[in-house]
């Protein structure tokens, strides 16, 4: 019963599938009677408006705008303009810096293009103005960065020539990629016009969205570098000023909030050129960019260095290099550098380029602060800050713009990781009419707060003085001290000159009354330097340890190797867990 039953319905079964088949068969070919038909030449035409299976059609697209953007147009009066004033071209810039073929773009075809309508379903492009931010990825030495840099051929790198949200998208990636990130500046970076207004029919509110983003990452030690290639303006001034470390081109860089025909209508200063009004000579010198280069090619050599000598981001430690100085090299001549006459200069430069790894020195803010010293280097091939005061300026008395400087230095290398060796040698603050006028009190105790505020280890080497607030704060920031004294070594409340005068104003009076001042006071002298000798500070366990100076490197070799060994470790895992927040910005 149950097989009855079964062939009839598998026969219909059999039969369905045929006539389906069939119908298949009739769509794909036509009978040859019908081929000439209007309803097949309709189908024909139908056919022909297709878009192709493989999207060759987009594909095509996006080769037609990269090529535009790819190449300069010759005939462009801003292109015209960028060659006769000496730079070069956006991609010419992505070439002379990042490794060759590893950039990577991001937004290759974001702009404003004019479409073509080829037929129903197709268009082409017929103009492309590329948005004049172009970014992405790419090796710098190896190592991966994002890439930012400005097109002042298009529209002098206003807003109306960018897509906003291209450059935002760019800083929250470099904070989920815990990439480095690197600026070329020239122009505004995406600031304002007014020509936008006209654009968009209607005016409105200033917003700076990537800002956020930025003071992030600048927290999170991920290094932000940038370099000052033609005028930059506005918002691209604020980009480039924000950065961890920033370099200007001598021969093309200025820097401004506002260009020589805004400050004219505005305050009345008129025939000024970029240089005047914000060139090296003026934003090198005051500490709004940090170095100075001769041209673009050094520019981004700068911005090499630097990368070298730190993290990815603070999550990590600073990247280690092998190292061909032996760490236990001596320099007889630093017995001999720090002159016995203590009012006698000597070279603070010289001693920490002996102790430091060979050539690895690099100062950082040379031009301005100049009463302090500080950079990068390495020892043993790890990478530490370098802070040094300077006895051929002021003496080396702290002024309010050194204090500024050694403020910044400290949070970068405490964002950063990276260990501080110090050579110290301060009178105290910076004295004087000059001194109050410029606030040299009120930068000093920024500097203390930077000092006391920070966690990354210090090492100090006495070298000469250590006098007064200024050299309490800088020899006790951490408890317990690491430090040694070089034999030359001189330290107290107040240094002798004036400070005789004002411990013994009577007793010096006395003796002048009876012709004998000059007598008492070259005998007070003699004996305070006497009682000074540092050996006396040691027999008190005032000072720990006395070293020769020829065995320095040595020494702070040693310190340098312990901290990346044991305490770099545990300073990473604590900032981990978010026990160690620390603070650039």
């Amino acid at each position: 019963m149950t097989k009855d039953n079964d062939k009839p319905s598998a026969r219909t079964s059999k039969d369905q599938a045929t006539d389906r088949l069939n119908q298949v068969s009739s769509h794909i070919s036509q009978p040859e009677n019908q081929t000439k038909t209007p309803k097949a030449k309709s189908k024909s035409k139908a056919t022909d408006n297709r878009l192709p299976a493989d999207h060759s059609d987009v594909l095509g697209q996006l080769a037609t705008l990269r090529a535009i953007a790819a190449k300069p147009d010759p005939n462009n009066r801003g292109y015209i303009r960028q060659k006769q004033a000496g730079k070069l071209w956006v991609r010419e810039r992505i070439e002379k810096i990042l490794d060759p073929n590893t950039f990577q773009e991001i937004g290759s075809v974001s702009g404003t293009v004019t479409w073509q309508k080829t037929a129903p379903m197709r268009e082409k492009p017929v103009s492309f103005v590329p948005s004049n931010n172009v970014q992405g990825a790419g090796l710098l030495r190896g190592r991966k960065v994002l890439l930012t840099t400005d097109d002042f051929s298009i529209r002098s790198g206003h807003a109306d020539g960018a897509s906003v949200g291209k450059t935002v998208y760019v800083e929250k990636l470099a904070i989920a990629l815990r990439l480095p990130v690197v600026k070329l500046v020239d122009g505004s970076s995406g600031g304002g016009s007014v020509t936008t207004i006209r654009k968009e029919g209607w005016s409105y509110l200033p917003h700076v969205s990537s800002f956020p983003h930025v003071i992030k990452q600048l927290n999170m030690g991920i290094p932000n570098l940038g370099a000052v290639v033609g005028p930059a303006i506005g918002l691209g001034a604020a980009r480039v000023v924000s950065c961890h470390f920033s370099v200007m081109a001598a021969d093309i860089g200025a820097l401004f909030n506002a260009g020589p025909k805004v400050v004219e209508g505005a305050t009345f200063e008129e025939g000024l050129d970029f240089q005047d009004l914000g060139g090296p000579m003026v934003h090198c010198m005051n500490g709004t960019i940090d170095n100075l280069a001769a041209n673009e090619a050094e520019c981004y050599e700068q911005l090499r260095i630097v990368l070298g000598y730190l993290p990815n981001s603070g999550s990590d430690a600073p990247p280690t290099v092998s190292c061909t100085d032996p760490e236990d090299r001596e320099d007889i001549a630093l017995r001999s550098i720090i002159p016995r006459r203590q009012a006698r200069m000597y070279n603070a430069r010289s001693i920490i380029t002996s102790v430091v790894d060979k050539d690895s020195w690099f100062e950082i803010g040379a031009l301005w602060g100049r009463t302090a010293i500080g950079g990068l280097a390495r020892l043993g091939g790890r990478p530490v800050g370098i802070i040094s005061l300077n006895c051929e300026v002021n003496g080396g008395a702290l002024d309010a713009a050194g204090s500024q400087k050694l403020t910044r230095l400290l949070k970068l290398c405490d964002v950063m990781n990276l260990p501080i060796l110090q050579f110290l040698d301060v009178p105290g603050y910076a004295i004087g009419t000059v001194a109050e006028r410029t606030a040299t009190m009120r930068w000093g105790v920024e500097l203390a707060k930077a000092y006391f505020s920070t966690t990354v280890p210090v090492f100090s080497v006495i070298t000469r003085r250590v006098f007064g607030v200024a050299g309490g704060i800088m020899l006790g920031c951490r408890d317990p001290v690491m430090q040694v004294a070089w034999p030359s070594g001189q330290w107290g409340s107040l240094p002798l000159d004036g400070g005789i005068e004002v411990g013994h104003r009577h007793e010096l009076r006395e003796a002048e009354k009876v012709g004998k001042k000059e007598e008492r006071y070259q005998e007070l002298e003699e004996e305070y330097l006497r009682l000074m000798n540092p050996v006396r500070t040691a027999n008190a366990f005032g000072i720990e340890e006395i070293i020769d100076p020829k065995d320095t490197r040595k020494v702070c070799c040693s310190w340098a190797s312990y901290v990346y060994e044991v305490l770099l470790k545990e300073r990473l895992a604590d900032r981990a867990c978010g026990k160690l927040q620390p603070s650039f910005a």
